[in-house]
């Protein structure tokens, strides 16, 4: 049996692979997150006509959003939005919700502790980590940079 050279594996693999429609897949991105920011914009607008502060109605849309992500997640919806909408439903706080939401559900016939409890940050586990350490290492920066005056 011959032993493929990288450049035969390379050629192999795309043979193999099916075509990702980049563009496509960027602006359905686009659209279904800008759809996500839409509906926040308009809830917050609808909060603030409720008689809230611009405050309070930031935390509502917050709440509703995340809300409204678990509440798609629990019924299968979120999930077969996301296959058109690729990154457009990950990246805002609905991306977070549903991350939590899916292993929470998938792993519930474990029990409370062991499924539930424990398999819930499987996924949004690694994003809070480099979430946090990203703010650490940026709050840092800043610091050294302030104490020599830039």
């Amino acid at each position: 049996m011959k032993t493929k050279t990288a450049q035969e594996y390379d050629v192999m693999v795309r043979r193999a692979s099916p075509h990702s429609p980049v563009w496509k897949d960027c602006l359905f991105a686009f659209l279904f997150g800008g759809s996500i920011c839409a509906l926040g914009q308009g809830l917050a607008n609808l909060f603030m006509l409720l008689g809230l502060t611009l405050q309070d109605a930031r935390t509502f849309v917050s709440i509703s959003l995340i809300f409204l992500s678990a509440l798609l997640t629990a019924f299968g919806v979120y999930d077969n939005i996301a296959k058109y909408a690729g990154a457009g439903t990950l990246v805002p706080i609905t991306g977070f919700a549903n991350s939590m939401v899916s292993p929470a559900l998938e792993f519930k016939s474990e029990g409370f502790i062991t499924g539930l409890g424990s398999k819930m940050f499987v996924v949004s586990g690694p994003v809070l980590v480099f979430g946090l350490s990203a703010s650490m290492f940026y709050g840092l920066t800043i610091y050294v940079l302030s104490l020599f005056g830039i």
